[in-house]
């Protein structure tokens, strides 16, 4: 298969359809299940380039977050179950805090549910991981509708920020290991600390001198009620969509409504704004089946396990089913690990 550059926008609409399914799923099989689908995928398509390790970074962030959630549960969590492990001191709160508790027995099932409830953010979290692993932020830059042009460059240099800092406490400890100084412990992290912000500092006016000498940041010429109409649209679309969301997530029945009311007034906002945007596109990345088959998978996924039902978090805690069509969908989003081309050996033509 010729190596060529997946779509960015293949992978994202991938990962984000994995993101949702866990989103809307407690069972703790098909959330393992959708984070091994996605590091399969990262470590058969993962190119040899500076953002890639991006996924190892959002790893780390994820087993952070569970541990913070088991944690929360564990001083002020909810006192479900009966299965007592062991019993933290406690403290009595006023009434007006009812609800809240401090402390106290510790049961397995309290334990069990915080786990779960991590590991639902957490897959979220890898899933991003894996769309910033595998995607090109230069790239994706260069998808993006002219509309969404100046906020583009804005999200990818944060999207970006992660791995170049990684990158920058990489060469420092590199350069304190070969002058034979600690690389480990909180003395070294803090004597890091210094180089490393000063690097990052160094990377973020290089860019900005960069960007400024390439004419981004250029104002198109509108008049004041071209552009309110446009920002109108796109802010009213964009609260329709984050309701729609929110809604349908949840399992409600008018928010597919407002999703598609507000998905329709947001690109027709970008849209008239993108026409005031002079701006060409050298060698376009192509869309072929393979970008098609990547985000179908992911979508699909999605779909299958909205479609499953999956029933919340219950006490007494039960051995979860794994569901036939949500587990074959999830495992269909393996493909591209085959499917797709592989990426070129060298980053730079990113």
């Amino acid at each position: 298969m010729t190596q060529r550059w997946l779509h960015p926008g293949a992978w994202w609409l991938w990962a984000l359809g994995l993101g949702a399914a866990a989103t809307r799923t407690a069972n703790p099989l098909l959330l393992g299940l959708i984070v091994a689908v996605a590091t399969l995928v990262v470590s058969a398509r993962r190119p040899q380039a500076q953002w890639a390790g991006a996924y190892t970074v959002f790893l780390r962030l994820a087993l952070l977050v569970i541990v913070i959630r088991v944690a929360f549960a564990i001083v002020f969590g909810l006192r479900v179950g009966t299965t007592t492990l062991f019993t933290l001191p406690s403290l009595v709160l006023p009434d007006w805090m009812a609800g809240v508790t401090v402390g106290g027995p510790v049961t397995a099932e309290m334990l069990v549910i915080a786990l779960i409830q991590g590991a639902q953010l957490a897959t979220l979290l890898i899933c991003i991981g894996a769309a910033n692993s595998l995607a090109s932020p230069v790239r994706l830059l260069k998808a993006l509708p002219p509309g969404l042009y100046h906020v583009g460059v804005a999200c990818v240099v944060a999207l970006s920020l992660a791995p170049r800092i990684m990158i920058n406490v990489r060469r420092v400890m590199q350069a304190r290991r070969l002058r034979g100084r600690p690389t480990k412990g909180l003395r070294a992290a803090a004597e890091a600390a210094v180089p490393v912000l000063e690097s990052s500092l160094d990377d973020a006016i290089n860019l900005a001198a960069a960007m400024d000498t390439r004419g981004y940041g250029r104002t198109a010429s509108a008049s004041p009620s071209e552009k309110a109409v446009q920002a109108g649209l796109v802010l009213v679309g964009l609260m329709g969509i984050a309701l729609g969301l929110f809604a349908a997530l949840g399992a409600s029945g008018w928010g597919w409504a407002m999703l598609a009311i507000g998905v329709a007034m947001a690109v027709t906002g970008i849209v008239v704004a993108g026409r005031k945007v002079q701006r060409t596109r050298y060698r376009p990345d192509p869309w072929s089946w393979q970008e098609s088959l990547t985000a179908a998978s992911g979508l699909l996924a999605a779909a299958a396990v909205i479609a499953t039902r999956a029933d919340g978090i219950s006490v007494p805690l039960t051995w979860p089913d794994l569901p036939l069509l949500a587990t074959l969908a999830i495992l269909l989003a393996a493909s591209p690990a085959l499917l797709t081309p592989p990426p070129p050996l060298s980053w730079r033509t990113a």
